[in-house]
């Protein structure tokens, strides 16, 4: 199980001593994030075998809440994908439902919930990534409140490797400093976490005659994780599409395949002025993306 290296030393026994142990007042600051990593270690098993595990969580279905603390959470919304690139840090935001007993004081300084999101079986997870700050939750009724965090990814801190592309899961937990009580529950929703995508055109030669021969080229590149750079995406896809200069609309002229370095390269026959491009579906790991037109003067 992987996380930021300022968290991966702390495990077991020691990770649960160790959010027991911030004061109450950094529930509102970025260790709140080692904290919250530190705790889902000391409850997850690492090194056991995903398949070893029978429990509906290994297979996706919303778990009962662990631990003592009586917080359950449900209604867990993120977006559809998070798409990571090689520097910047990328955040999306999360809002869910906690429902708690009425002796939980959420609002206590030493009280503190966030979303989360794992790769992998909610008991052995590979992966997991939460948010720098704890959420903030407005109550809807003495036992219940909305609440709305963030996911925060730093994929230059090697956060993430390139076999994490792919569906993540949604959990949430909760945490008190002073007892060391806690509630975690995952299986609450999902994800994609894709390697960011970049695709270029260039058509030539510009100007070019009616009914002669245009090249079209491009890259098809995405995020590699590992290294903190673009290489390109081999084997795929891309279709070339054409607009007339008085058109809004691109409509497909045919489908090509990258080749084993990512590039792309046609040929058509030029019949008026307008705007070639390149355009990726995606698939799962890798996000959907269009090139910005490359427009063609025809003479």
């Amino acid at each position: 199980m992987r996380m930021r290296a300022t968290v991966a030393a702390v495990s077991g026994a020691l990770a649960l001593s160790a959010f027991a142990a911030v004061p109450a007042a950094q529930a509102d600051d970025p260790s709140y994030r080692e904290s919250a990593a530190s705790a889902f270690a000391a409850h997850h098993d690492p090194s056991a075998s995903a398949s070893s595990s029978s429990s509906a969580r290994s297979y996706g279905i919303t778990a009962a809440a662990d631990g003592t603390m009586d917080v359950s959470f449900s209604n867990f919304k993120i977006a559809k994908a998070v798409k990571v690139g090689t520097t910047n840090h990328v955040s999306t935001t999360v809002t869910y439902k906690l429902t708690h007993g009425t002796g939980v004081d959420i609002h206590a300084a030493d009280f503190a919930t966030g979303p989360y999101i794992y790769k992998g079986s909610f008991d052995t997870p590979v992966n997991m990534l939460f948010g720098v700050y704890a959420a903030t939750c407005t109550d809807t009724s003495a036992t219940t409140a909305t609440c709305k965090g963030d996911i925060d990814v730093y994929p230059y801190d090697g956060e993430l490797l390139n076999s994490d592309a792919g569906t993540w899961k949604g959990g949430a937990l909760a945490l008190d400093y002073t007892t060391s009580d806690y509630a975690d529950q995952g299986g609450l929703g999902s994800t994609l976490v894709q390697r960011y995508s970049k695709l270029t055109v260039n058509a030539s030669p510009e100007p070019v005659k009616k009914g002669k021969t245009l090249t079209v080229t491009g890259k098809l590149s995405r995020a590699n994780w590992e290294d903190n750079k673009y290489h390109g995406y081999t084997g795929q896809s891309v279709k070339l599409q054409y607009r007339k200069k008085s058109s809004s609309t691109y409509t497909t002229v045919k489908t090509i395949k990258t080749n084993s370095t990512g590039n792309l390269k046609t040929t058509v026959k030029a019949s008026a002025d307008g705007y070639y491009r390149f355009a990726f579906a995606g698939t799962s790991t890798t996000p959907a993306v269009n090139a910005a037109g490359d427009f063609v003067d025809v003479k």
